[in-house]
């Protein structure tokens, strides 16, 4: 998600997102121990997500 889309979210959406996102990286932790894996990749976009949610509750949405 880019940071013009958060922008434009509610709280109560950013903290949706904010959930499902770790639910997400918690998901790939499981499929990278189990060998099923397809996208090393989305572990950096998960994380600078939930970056991003983060640091819009503290800022703007607060």
């Amino acid at each position: 998600m880019k940071k013009k889309e958060i922008r434009k979210l509610s709280k109560t959406e950013i903290l949706k997102n904010l959930e499902n996102a770790k639910k997400d990286l918690f998901n790939l932790r499981f499929q990278k121990n189990n060998g099923q894996l397809k996208s090393p990749s989305k572990f950096k976009q998960i994380r600078k997500n939930i970056a991003r949610f983060k640091t819009m509750m503290k800022g703007e949405h607060a």
